[in-house]
């Protein structure tokens, strides 16, 4: 760490008060450009929330009205699955590259793409056709985006930090992506759908200069002494069972939760005969949840990081559980809130396991590998939803997948107990470390 950083470091400390001192987030918040890039981050989650919106309802407009549903699941998909792709079909080019490098890719395609969305529409020569393709070339890199700002955290901070680290990222998109939604609904009462796409564009553009602009220059440099290999990150997952093993429970926890949301909703509709307002209750109560348990997860630094994963995992399996037996709404609620709690951490103690554990040169590939699986599961996930809700019901599609998440958090369990990692006395190392090392 740069000298200065350090003095500031220890000065905010000196004027902080005790809880803030000793907060685990204070090292990677005193990093400035570390700052700079969280704002960016969060900038551009709101921007995708408001895509999240607006995507959707300009499909509606534009394609053919008895196919509006058809072209909004395929929009939707488009801006997400191409990804999984890009993880595989550019790891000969980007294996090895900086994180930052990375990320000012992914961030500057996004916005070129997105930005021709208003601009054709200004044009008169937006179709739906159109449209697919942009959003699907918008989210070409975006595995190696998203892996490549935990690689820049990587290298920014030392290891102890990691997770807090990754646990400010989950908590800037937590709030950031909550807050796109309601703000998109504003602007689509004001603007055309395309333009609330565009300031979504404007967002990505400011978060490509800020990784290209703000980060310090020897974080933007690719390493020395690289061979890129196109499956450099299966490979290394594939080299080290714990992995393999966290990445399949991840795969199939993504997967067992897809369905999820859409029987949740038809829950809602038809068998409870509610409105909007009680499935709301049940997604604010999981938001919250998520918020909290992202927040929490950087103090959970000392706690082994793969049973702490595996534990996230059952924990939002058993919270599922009475939903899928028909509780009240309101057990519903609180019930779907503490699975968010369990659900919050995941994201950060997973990625500082692969922080800590693959090959350092190999980390953007390992991580981008990790997100197109899981790009991959969610919405295969969401069309089982169908079959399975058409044959078992609403509610006993939420019990069949609750148990199959528990189901997978024991399996993973015991698939790693029966075999430690070569890597176990490294994350030992990680865990036992002190704040001493930032200092």
């Amino acid at each position: 760490m740069p000298a200065d950083d350090a003095r500031d470091d220890a000065r905010a400390r000196s004027r902080a008060p005790g809880a803030v001192r000793t907060s685990p987030y204070l090292p990677v918040l005193r990093v400035r450009f570390l700052r700079r890039v969280l704002a960016g981050i969060g900038l551009s989650s709101v921007g995708d929330g408001l895509s999240a919106v607006a995507i959707g309802w300009l499909a509606l407009e534009i394609a053919p009205v008895e196919q509006g549903a058809t072209w909004v699941a395929v929009a939707t998909a488009a801006y997400t699955l191409p990804g999984a792709i890009g993880a595989f079909a550019f790891a000969r080019w980007l294996t090895g590259r900086a994180g930052a490098q990375l990320a000012v890719w992914d961030a500057t395609l996004r916005a070129a793409f997105l930005l021709a969305v208003p601009v054709l529409a200004a044009t008169g020569g937006l179709s739906i056709e159109a449209l697919v393709a942009l959003l699907a070339g918008s989210s070409l890199l975006n595995a190696w985006g998203k892996s490549g700002r935990y690689v820049l955290l990587a290298d920014a901070v030392p290891e102890e930090h990691h997770l807090a680290g990754n646990a400010l990222i989950n908590i800037v998109l937590e709030l950031a992506y909550v807050a796109g939604p309601p703000l998109a609904a504003l602007l689509l009462t004001l603007v055309d759908p395309s333009i609330v796409i565009g300031i979504d564009a404007l967002t990505f553009a400011t978060l490509a200069l800020v990784f290209r602009f703000l980060v310090p220059a020897r974080l933007r440099a690719r390493p020395a002494g690289r061979v890129p290999s196109r499956g450099a990150g299966f490979g290394a997952i594939g080299s080290d069972r714990s992995l393999c093993a966290l990445v399949a429970v991840s795969f199939a926890f993504f997967l067992c939760f897809g369905p999820v949301a859409v029987a949740l909703t038809v829950y809602v509709r038809q068998d409870l005969g509610a409105d909007a307002g009680t499935l709301a209750g049940y997604l604010t109560g999981f938001g919250i949840g998520g918020f909290l348990g992202a927040a929490v997860a950087g103090y959970l630094r000392r706690w082994s990081l793969l049973p702490t994963s595996l534990l996230s995992v059952l924990g939002v399996g058993v919270f599922l559980l009475p939903l899928g037996a028909g509780v009240a709404p309101v057990w519903g609620w609180v019930s779907f809130a503490v699975a968010g709690v369990f659900w919050g951490p995941f994201p950060s103690t997973t990625t500082a396991y692969f922080q800590r554990t693959a090959p350092h040169g190999d980390l953007a590939a390992v991580l981008a590998a990790r997100t197109a699986l899981q790009t991959f599961a969610q919405p295969a996930g969401a069309l089982l939803a169908a079959p399975l809700i058409a044959g078992l019901g609403a509610q006993l599609t939420l019990l069949v997948c609750a148990g199959a998440i528990v189901a997978t958090a024991v399996v993973g369990a015991l698939t790693v107990a029966t075999r430690p990692s070569r890597t176990t006395t490294a994350e030992h190392r990680g865990i036992t470390s002190t704040d001493e090392g930032a200092t």
